[in-house]
């Protein structure tokens, strides 16, 4: 429609005077007339208020709502509300300046300037004014200056503006119709008004403003006042809703909505929301005929207009639910259709979370009282819809628990609560048993409507629940099935259950505490048992349902869990009967729970007496065949293991047990199906536990943990069960006894794992001040404490005040600040206290200023020191525990002066006060919510003096007394590894509950993926045995193909969901503070979560808990240097660099920014591209170069065809198996010596740029090997890890150390049988010194292994010398001093400790990113995005998508180093690419063909022509990534 004409019906072309204007004509400060001169005071005031506009808030819809460019929020002006007029000035007594009123006298001057523009608009507005031109010209002018006025006014003005004399003035104004102009003015004059001075829309109102704004917009003669009109209403309406609801604003806003821009539009919807909200019941006449509008709007492709829409449908409902009769009327005006289609799952779902929960909410309040609404639903197939959002729900279930105050309900609560009203629950209320009967009468007349549903909702609930839902979350799935299985027929519960694991899920549900869970799950199985009576009996005993009805039901027995925990509840304000209920409560309001304390007993006792009498069950076999099989044989297995310790490890025993566990395995992985329950119930987790641990495990004695014997044979029994495990791997890993294993294990322990997730609830970050461990602000919440002496202690005094601990304080913290204030001797306080002259009373402020002071000092003693990045780190990583070690608190050496206790028990320093009162709470009540009270709550802590330990007699404890007889013939100690240490003390490194079912099969789980990790040296060392015992002839049999299960086996996906939850809590990402299990779990099992947790988990308690600790926020002193205090202004910091000198300048730029807490990005001399893509190819530059030839870092190629190493003509080390440290001996000189230090020097670089690279965020490429990760991991290397970076000599060395074991057993066994050397040759009977090794090191002629033995040749005498001086130079003392120099350079900028919970694989994938990723069509067209001219569906982008398919590894580096600056994906692949890579149009020349692709690296950016064929484009695009290498110009 034409801005500049009338509507098509009205009269015709109008006269010049009488055109509409535009709506820029006008505005503010654009006036063509000069204004009034103004005084200095007057102009100070102007502009205070300019300023004031310039700083409002965003408005309540978060949309554009102004055209003048003003946004406020609801009820208050853009330049400040009532509510500030009466802060303090602050100083400046100047007239209109400072915070206080604006000066008198400006405010009677510009009163006088209103009442002259009030006697110009009279005159217009006067009978005989119309005829006069003049006078219009005059009230234009007036109407301008007051526009111009208004705009610079604020709501302290309202006092002097003469609102009832300009206003009635402005209304008669605005219905002008004489002149368009003057109407728009005068309409644009109010909208300044009421937003200036919000108070005065009443006058606005009161003057009869509402109908000639509606009048306006129903004529619509005129666009631009139209589009004024709704601007005003938008201002009015937010003071004034319910006079604009009355004067029909709704009709008039969206009358003629299709004619304006999508701005307007948003104001007009906008006006409608306001108004709607909170609408009188008896108002429905005013609201209904414009819903099926409102209804058309939701189809509209602007976001932020459908969701305002959205915005005012929940209110419209929100205000109708008490009436069924206009619900149902709300339904025949398609609401629930629209509604439905909007909240369909497709995967490219665009409206926010936010506005889908609360379209399902709506949806559940039209199914809570409409019929209609109930039939729609069920014939638009919601079941389907809500099974896709539960699906592709990420499960975080927001909130804990959506029924508290002020808790944001997500998608999964809505959708649950809408499911909840559609199906009627079994148990009614007496007020809703109408509505609830007439629902079941739809769902028995029409029983395929239930059956398509239960079918849909079925399998997504039972999904959810296995995910590691919390108890409010499982309660309301488990209702739903509940309803589900009480409203089928026997034959729909039989088709509905055939394809899911029912029993096994009732069996889950059962295993849990919380009360209202239980009894939902009884009345499940109840329904089961009267409706199909015998079909689930056997599954019922099979999966233990029934040996959990029969624990509940013996009340007596268990009088101290349940019962205690209802009691809980009963006292709390969560308790789930209202969970899904839509009556709201008052807050203050007590609400008692509906079961009764006996009422789970009752149900549990009925089941049993019902269905589960002992002559029933007894003739299904209560013990299954399976389960008694197994039970008889690890009851064998377990006597024949204490008869072996009783025997003292004779060997024939010893043959005997391994063939009881032959036995026990074959049981394991019989034909028969095997349950959870069965599997655990079996006792065969501790079983075999105890049978690696040679009889430690089950009696819990350590005694000879140490001994050669213990060890030999603990070493022994791994080396057989990996053996047996390990068994089918010719058939592939899925056949393998392992695997089967491992994921019995897994379902066991998804079952039986109750580990917490805690989540903060309202949680905003705020100031708070701390105590401990120092005195200083934090914007987290601190944990009060109150430390309390123990009864007993008589040697410390009483500390009586209560202290703010910060959560991550842990308990040697807690220390250092309380035994300066309880230990006795306080001399040394006393004489500071005399020095400064401090009363007793004043001691605690003496005692924090000393803290404050010592951290003072301690951080200025940092900055001096240059590792202080490394020392800060050091301590946060000390919680990260290795792989490889126990987990010992990180000042054991250190002798506690306290001990401290909680609820009675004496607390484990290695965990903070923090983690140890979560785990009180938890033991409390399961689900634990971190809300005020627990904030405001006082913990009681007690102290007492530490006991001294005794004086150790010098053995040493625990791994330290193995001797070398434990270890192999060259050193590698296999008590080093985790998992043979935890089997040799019997005990995991943690301090997880030993007697929960989860201990067991956690230490089960780390010995199976150690065995499977260390596959190859245990077979391996079997096999050499083997051939050294003659059991096997040839050296060709030493070869092993290991085939290893894959490391996701491992993964527990409940695990990781609840990690992941855990992580994103808004407490959690802001303090990195977690659950106690979190961290034990990781230093333990990190092999339970998947790479991406453990990469959020690394990040929140490395990185981020790196920047926290060198930021100690604001610590309450002057002496610390600022550089400490405040945080750094700019996270990213720039650096020059020389392209063709890169290691040069990434030393200066790691000498300056090593220790840097900002993000480096690069630039290169002398070319304009900066940002991501340069940043990322300096990282592929460096990565190249420190793989040059020459730089006597790496390993050189030893295949015939290289020689040296070197590749002629790329000058790069040729490292099939992946670069491995070169060795250098210790006896170098001269020239070699000054080359060996540049290499040491380069290694402490690389360090140094592998850490920077992580912490930024960057992808190197440089291929390292899977040894040299191991040794970044801290990892023992062996003889069996050669072969992974050296096969040729790897595999040489394992056949010399075969036949070094055959020659030592045939001379301790067989004497006088033994002929010599000339028994032992090596293949085709070459004699050992016929080979003419020499004491070098393979391929390294200048490295001498020993000096005295140089001119000698190997043989079969010192052979066994020369292999353990070889293997001791290639892993361990020739690359000793690199290793530590790349650990060095890494620790000045993350501690390498903790990357120790990556495996090797994910440490290179963290490094150097993905290195394989799906690139199928499907997969691009997901992560990519197409702009500017190209869609998915374009010719060009299909091409440039198959050409990608077809791309060589070659092609496809090039093509990502051109695009990104990096050859490689980061890890995620292409998905996880930040900016996505995006495809545009790019428009050159007249013929596309001559023009190349051209890139923006910074933001993944490719602007690609439109060619004429796939084959030029393939041309254009290969010459483009091959000649486009190399510096970055502007495209």
């Amino acid at each position: 429609m034409d801005r500049g004409r009338k509507r098509a019906d009205a009269s015709g072309q109008l006269p010049a005077d009488k055109r509409p204007c535009s709506s820029s004509e006008f505005r503010p400060g654009s006036s063509a007339a000069a204004a009034p001169p103004v005084t200095a005071e007057e102009g100070a005031a102007a502009v205070l208020a300019a300023a004031a506009a310039s700083s409002s808030e965003p408005p309540e819809c978060d949309m554009e709502t102004s055209s003048s460019g003003r946004s406020d929020r609801a009820g208050e002006s853009s330049y400040g509300s009532c509510d500030s007029d009466d802060e303090p000035d602050h100083g400046d007594d100047r007239p209109g300046i400072g915070g206080g009123r604006p000066a008198r006298c400006g405010g009677g001057s510009r009163g006088g300037r209103f009442r002259r523009i009030l006697t110009a608009l009279d005159v217009l507005g006067g009978e005989d004014a119309a005829s006069s031109s003049s006078s219009s010209s005059g009230a234009l002018s007036a109407l301008k200056e007051l526009c111009e006025e208004l705009s610079f006014c604020m709501e302290d003005h309202a006092p002097y503006f003469p609102a009832d004399s300009v206003v009635p003035v402005l209304v008669r104004l605005a219905s002008y119709e004489a002149s368009p102009e003057v109407m728009l003015l005068a309409v644009r004059a109010m909208t300044y008004l009421c937003d200036a001075m919000p108070r005065l829309a009443d006058a606005v109102v009161r003057h009869g403003a509402l109908p000639v704004l509606c009048q306006r917009l129903l004529a619509i003669e005129y666009l631009d006042v139209a589009e004024q009109c709704l601007q005003a209403l938008e201002k009015i309406s937010r003071k004034q809703p319910l006079p604009c609801l009355q004067a029909g604003t709704i009709a008039a806003a969206l009358a003629y909505i299709d004619f304006f821009s999508t701005s307007i539009q948003r104001v007009a919807v906008s006006i409608v929301a306001i108004v709607c909200k909170k609408l009188p019941l008896d108002s429905s006449s005013l609201v209904m005929d414009n819903v099926p509008t409102l209804c058309n709007l939701l189809q509209c492709e602007d976001i932020k207009l459908v969701e305002t829409v959205a915005t005012c449908l929940v209110r419209i409902v929100d205000s109708f639910c008490s009436s069924p009769e206009l619900l149902d009327e709300l339904c025949q005006h398609g609401i629930v259709q629209k509604c439905v289609h909007l909240i369909t799952v497709d995967g490219r779902t665009i409206l926010s979370q936010t506005t889908c929960s609360s379209l399902i909410g709506l949806l559940t309040k039209l199914a809570s009282s409409s019929l209609v609404a109930v039939k729609t639903l069920f014939e638009l197939n919601i079941g389907s819809i809500l099974k896709g959002i539960l699906m592709a729900s990420d499960l975080s279930h927001g909130g804990p628990y959506p029924i508290l105050e002020d808790v944001q309900s997500n998608q999964v609560h809505e959708v649950l609560k809408l499911a909840n009203q559609l199906i009627p629950p079994e148990a009614r209320d007496s007020e809703g048993t109408q509505v609830e009967l007439a629902k079941e009468k739809i769902l028995t007349d029409q029983p395929n409507l239930l059956h398509q549903f239960s079918a849909d909702i079925l399998p997504a609930s039972v999904k959810v629940v296995n995910s590691g839902a919390n108890a409010y979350v499982c309660y309301g799935c488990v209702s739903i099935i509940n309803n589900i299985f009480y409203f089928n027929t026997p034959e729909m519960l039989r088709d509905l259950l055939k394809d899911t694991e029912i029993s096994s899920f009732l069996a889950g549900l059962l295993a849990r505490k919380d009360h209202h869970v239980l009894f939902l799950t009884l009345r499940i199985v109840d329904t089961l048992m009267q409706k199909i009576p015998g079909v689930f009996l056997s599954s019922f005993i099979k999966e233990g349902v029934i040996y959990a009805v029969d624990t509940l039901s013996m009340q007596e027995k268990y009088p101290q869990t349940i019962s205690e925990q209802y009691n809980d509840m009963q006292r709390s304000e969560r308790c789930l009967c209202y969970a899904f209920g839509l009556c709201k409560f008052p807050s203050s309001e007590r609400r008692t729970c509906r079961l009764n304390k006996e009422t789970l007993f009752t149900l549990a006792k009925h089941l049993k007496t019902t269905y589960f009498t002992h002559e029933k069950v007894s003739s299904e076999r209560v013990l299954t065949e399976v389960l008694q099989k197994l039970k008889t044989s690890c009851a064998v297995l377990n006597g024949t293991v204490d008869e072996h310790l009783k025997n003292n490890g004779c060997s024939q025993n010893e043959e005997f047990v391994s063939h009881t566990l032959d036995q026990l395995m074959r049981e394991l992985c019989g034909g028969e199906t095997m349950t959870t329950f069965e599997f655990v119930e079996s006792g065969i987790v501790k079983s075999l536990v105890n049978y690696l641990s040679n009889g430690k495990y089950l009696h819990g004695d350590q005694s000879d943990c140490n001994s050669s014997d213990h060890f030999l044979a603990v070493l022994k029994r791994i080396q057989d069960f990996a053996h047996i495990s390990l068994s089918k791997m010719d058939q592939g890993w899925q056949d393998m006894v392992l695997t089967l294993l491992v994921r019995k294990l897994h379902a066991a322990l998804s079952s039986f794992e109750n580990f917490p997730v805690i989540l903060s609830y309202a949680f905003k970050p705020r100031n708070t001040i701390t105590d401990i461990p120092v005195r200083r602000s934090t914007m987290n919440p601190c944990i009060r404490v109150q430390f309390v002496k123990e009864e007993n202690e008589a040697g410390l005094s009483n500390y009586d005040n209560i202290v703010s601990v910060e959560i991550s304080s842990s308990l040697i913290a807690i220390e250092e600040y309380l035994w300066p204030r309880v230990s006795i001797n306080m001399d040394k306080v006393q004489a500071i206290s005399a020095e400064k002259d401090i009363s007793p009373g004043n001691e605690e402020e003496l005692s924090q200023e000393s803290s404050v002071s010592s951290i003072s000092e301690g951080l200025r003693n940092q900055e001096r020191c240059s590792s202080s990045a490394e020392s800060a780190l050091g301590q946060m990583a000390s919680q990260v525990e290795p792989r490889t070690s126990s987990a010992t608190p990180s000042n054991q050496g250190v002798q506690p002066k306290l001990v401290f206790g909680l609820q009675g028990k004496e607390l484990d320093r290695s965990v903070t006060l923090y983690e140890a009162i979560l785990t009180d709470q938890v033991n409390k009540e399961p689900d634990v919510i971190l809300g005020p009270k627990f904030w405001e709550e006082v913990h009681i802590v007690t102290y007492r003096s530490a006991i001294e330990p005794e004086i150790s007699d010098g053995k040493p404890s625990d791994g330290g007394s193995f001797s070398s007889l434990n270890g192999d013939e060259h050193g590698f100690l296999w008590e080093k590894l985790s998992f043979v240490s935890s089997l040799l003390l019997a005990k995991l490194p943690c301090k997880l509950d030993k007697s929960a079912h989860s201990y067991d099969i956690l230490f089960m789980l780390k010995t199976l993926e150690g065995l499977n990790h260390y596959s190859f040296h245990l077979l391996c060392n079997r096999k050499i045995n083997a051939f050294a015992e003659g059991r096997i002839k040839s050296f060709d049999e030493l070869k092993l193909m290991i085939s290893s299960v894959p490391q996701s086996e491992f993964v527990s996906s409940k695990l990781t969901d609840k990690l992941e939850q855990q992580m994103r809590d808004p407490l959690t990402s802001s303090s990195g503070s977690m659950p106690s299990w979190c961290g034990q779990l990781m230093s333990t099992c990190s092999f339970l979560f998947s790479f991406e947790a453990k990469r959020k988990y690394f990040r929140l308690n490395t990185l981020d808990s790196l920047r926290t600790k060198l930021n100690l926020n604001r610590i309450d002193t002057d002496a610390v240097n600022e550089r400490w205090v405040n945080p750094v202004s700019h996270t990213r910091r720039k650096f020059k660099v020389n392209r063709s000198n890169i290691l040069e300048s990434a030393t200066k730029m790691m000498e300056s920014h090593a220790q840097s807490r900002t993000s480096l990005e690069v630039e290169f001399n002398e070319e304009v591209g900066t940002g991501l893509g340069p940043t990322m190819e300096f990282y592929t530059l460096i990565s190249h170069e420190f793989q040059k030839v020459g730089l006597g870092m790496w390993r050189e190629d030893l295949s015939p065809t290289t020689g040296n190493g070197a590749v002629v003509g790329c000058g790069f080390v040729v490292a099939p198996f992946g670069l491995f440290p070169r060795p250098w001996s210790a006896a170098i000189s001269g020239a070699e010596s000054v080359h060996f230090q540049d290499a040491i020097k380069r290694f402490s670089l690389l360090g140094q740029i592998v850490a920077k690279a992580i912490k930024d965020g960057r992808i190197l490429d440089i291929p390292f090997s899977r040894a040299f990760y191991k040794i970044i991991l801290e990892q023992e290397l062996s003889i069996y890890d050669i072969q992974s970076f050296d096969p040729e000599l790897g595999r040489t060395l394992i056949e010399f150390q075969a036949l070094i074991r055959r020659r030592r057993i045939l001379e301790s066994v067989s004497k006088e049988n033994y002929n010599g050397p000339s028994d032992l040759c090596y293949r085709d009977n070459t004699r050992i010194e016929d080979l003419c090794i020499d004491f070098t090191l393979p391929g390294y002629s200048d490295y001498v292994l020993a000096s005295e033995s140089s001119s000698k040749v190997v043989n079969i005498t010192n052979l066994e010398e020369y292999v353990a001086l070889a293997v001791d130079a290639t892993i361990r003392s020739g690359i000793y001093r690199q290793v530590e120099a790349f650990k060095s350079g890494f620790n000045e900028v993350l501690p390498v400790k903790a990357l120790q919970i990556f495996s090797e694989d994910e440490l290179d994938r963290l490094i150097c990113g993905e290195q394989q990723d799906t690139w199928d069509f499907p997969h691009l067209v997901d992560h990519m995005k197409f702009d500017h001219g190209y869609t998915a569906s374009s010719s060009h982008v299909i091409y440039l998508l198959e050409i990608m398919q077809e791309f060589e590894r070659d092609q496809r580096r090039a093509f990502l180093q051109f695009v990104t600056g990096t050859p490689r994906l980061p890890p995620g692949g292409i998905a996880a690419l930040n900016p996505k890579l995006t495809v545009v149009r790019k428009l050159g020349s007249n013929d596309a063909d001559l023009d190349l692709p051209s890139v923006m690296t910074c933001a993944n950016y490719l602007k690609l022509p439109p060619y004429s064929s796939k084959e030029r484009m393939r041309q254009r695009l290969l010459y483009a990534i091959t000649e486009g290498q190399g510096s970055f110009f502007l495209s």
